[in-house]
This record gives structure tokens, C-alpha cells and sequence, in this order.
């Protein structure tokens, strides 16, 4: 393809993500046990709608639907830069043992202190940046590699996830409050958790473009990185971070969402490319709209049985990414 078909296939599809994620959102506000027309959204937002419903959208479905954005967009970004620093399309927020320390600390949190119950969020954000701090360290000898941090990565999910694991036999008489928060998703969020993500999102997402320079270069292989100025440690470490930061923030209010950061990367890429100046910000609307869409059809397609989303998007997910993966050979 050339550079003019590239940059023409690159505008279109930005042009496109706009509606998509609009129409992601108006699905997310209208559909459930209670349907409610678009006509119906427009006026209630300009407080000339039916109360009733009104009280449903403000109440229950907005904070629920900007949660979902933030965390479909955190996970995205977080897939994206990880994907590039590790130099391979198969790398998601769960290598860097997000998953694992957030679902941990969460545990910890529910079974053994119930009485902290309400810190959950805290806990697990906590876990998660943890987690990934001791990988990273783990990985250091001298330096750090992609492949040192991957197995390191391996590694600690593997103890953290027995760690779990044990915890739950040992307490199996409290375990159901912690099954909804593993299987990823966002039923009962509202405004105080939204109010919790959004300052680490936006320090995430802002931060986020800033990156794309590194994350092309390091791309390439780390002597190629270095010979054209870059020092490629500080650069390594700091977007690891980064996507902690912003993969920790989406686990500690939506569970263990799976796929969203493996998935939406891989899409984008194939459609435009590797170039980080337009791989981020497309992975970011994608992943925003594909979290709300995907929470919205989990929730009502299953009525009055709420499926969690991060269910869904595994049954979904999986199958897609081995198309993907049998039709591209992503592993050379």
C-alpha cells in the first residue's frame, strides 16, 4: 500500500471511530430492561424528559457508560504501548502482572478485611502498580529486555494467581463476592467510582501521546533505538508505567477485563498500521467504544441474567483473535 492510500485509509477510519463511538454511547444510555429512544436522550439530557426515565439515565446508565469509556480506553492504550516496548503483538496488561496483583489485592480485600470492602478500588490499583514494579525490578540485571520482562511477567501472574487461588480454598465460604469481581465488568458502578478513575485515566490518556515517538522507536530493536539517540532503559521503564498506571486504574474498577487491550491494538494495527501517532489514539476510541458496547450487550442481551462483560468479551474475544492469528501469523 502506498503512502497516499495509507493516509487516505488512516482518515477515513478516524472519520468513522467518531460515529461508532457516539453510537456506542447512545446504546449504552437507551438499552436495558428499560428501553429509551434517542429523541428521548436528546430531551432528557436538556432536562425536558420523562422523570422516571431521566432518573434511570443519571442514576444508573451514564456513570455506568463513562466508566466504560475510561476503562475500554485505559485498557487499549495500556495493550498499545505494551505491544510496541515489548516488541510483540501478542502482549496485553496482563503481562506485566497487572491482572494478576489487582485480582490479589482484591482477594485480599474481599475475603480476608470485608470490612474494607469499600477501599476495593484502592486496593486493587494498589496491587496492580505493585505487581508490575517488582516484575520490572525482577527483570533488571544490568539492564532490561523484552523477553527478561515477559518471563518475569509469567513468573509472578503464576504465584500471584496460586497465591489466589489459595486464599479462596482456604476461605471458600466467602468467595462469592469476589467471583463477579474476576470475571471483569462493570455492574453497580456509578458516579463514586468514575469519580475514582478519572484523575489517573486523564493523567494516563494525556500522558499517553507523549509516548508515541518512544514506543516507534524501540520498535524497532533496542540498538536501533539507541543509535538514533534514544536512551532506551529510561524509555523502557517509563512506558512500562505508564501502562501500569493506566491498565491499574481500569482493573481496580472493572475487575479483570480481558481482551480489550489484546484485541484493539491488533485491529488497529492491521487496518492502519504500526505507526504509534495514529496507533494510539485509534486504539483508545476502539477500545472506549468496544467496552461500552460490549458492557451494554452483556447486560441486556441476557435479561433479567446480567452477564459480566469481561465473560462476553472472552467468549467473543477469543475466537476472533484466532482468526486473527490463523489468517496473519502474528508469531513469526
Amino acid at each position: 500500500m502506498n503512502v497516499t492510500a495509507r493516509n487516505n485509509r488512516r482518515r477515513w477510519i478516524g472519520i468513522a471511530l467518531v460515529p461508532i463511538l457516539i453510537a456506542s454511547v447512545l446504546y449504552g444510555i437507551g438499552s436495558g430492561s428499560v428501553s429509551i429512544s434517542v429523541s428521548e436522550i436528546w430531551r432528557i439530557l436538556f432536562n425536558d424528559g420523562d422523570p422516571a426515565h431521566e432518573a434511570i439515565i443519571w442514576n444508573l446508565r451514564l456513570p455506568r457508560v463513562l466508566v466504560g469509556l475510561l476503562v475500554g480506553a485505559c485498557l487499549a492504550a495500556s495493550g498499545a504501548l505494551l505491544q510496541g516496548v515489548m516488541r510483540n503483538p501478542l502482549a496485553d496488561p496482563g503481562i506485566i502482572g497487572v491482572s494478576a496483583g489487582g485480582g490479589l489485592a482484591a482477594v485480599v480485600a474481599l475475603v480476608l478485611f470485608p470490612q474494607f470492602g469499600y477501599l476495593l478500588p484502592g486496593f486493587a490499583f494498589g496491587g496492580a502498580l505493585l505487581s508490575a514494579l517488582v516484575i520490572y525490578l525482577l527483570a533488571w540485571d544490568g539492564g532490561s529486555s523484552p523477553t527478561k520482562i515477559v518471563l518475569a511477567g509469567i513468573a509472578v501472574n503464576a504465584l500471584l494467581g496460586g497465591v489466589m487461588n489459595g486464599i479462596m480454598v482456604l476461605n471458600s465460604d466467602r468467595i462469592q463476592s469476589v467471583i463477579p469481581w474476576l470475571a471483569g465488568g462493570l455492574s453497580g458502578r456509578s458516579w463514586p467510582h468514575l469519580q475514582f478513575l478519572l484523575p489517573y485515566a486523564i493523567i494516563g490518556l494525556t500522558l499517553a501521546p507523549f509516548a508515541a515517538k518512544a514506543s516507534n522507536l524501540l520498535a524497532l530493536g533496542d540498538q536501533s533505538a539507541q543509535s538514533l539517540g534514544q536512551h532506551v532503559e529510561l524509555q523502557r521503564f517509563l512506558i512500562v508505567a505508564l501502562a501500569s498506571l493506566l491498565a491499574g486504574a481500569a482493573v481496580s474498577v472493572a475487575g479483570l477485563v480481558g481482551f480489550v487491550g489484546l484485541i484493539v491494538p491488533h485491529a488497529v494495527r492491521l487496518l492502519i498500521g504500526d505507526d504509534y501517532r495514529y496507533l494510539l489514539p485509534y486504539s483508545i476510541v476502539g477500545g472506549a467504544a468496544l467496552m461500552v458496547a460490549a458492557d451494554t450487550a452483556a447486560r441486556s442481551w441476557f435479561d433479567p441474567i446480567e452477564l459480566p462483560a469481561g465473560v462476553l468479551l472472552a467468549c467473543l474475544g477469543a475466537p476472533f483473535f484466532l482468526i486473527l492469528l490463523k489468517r496473519r501469523r502474528l508469531v513469526r
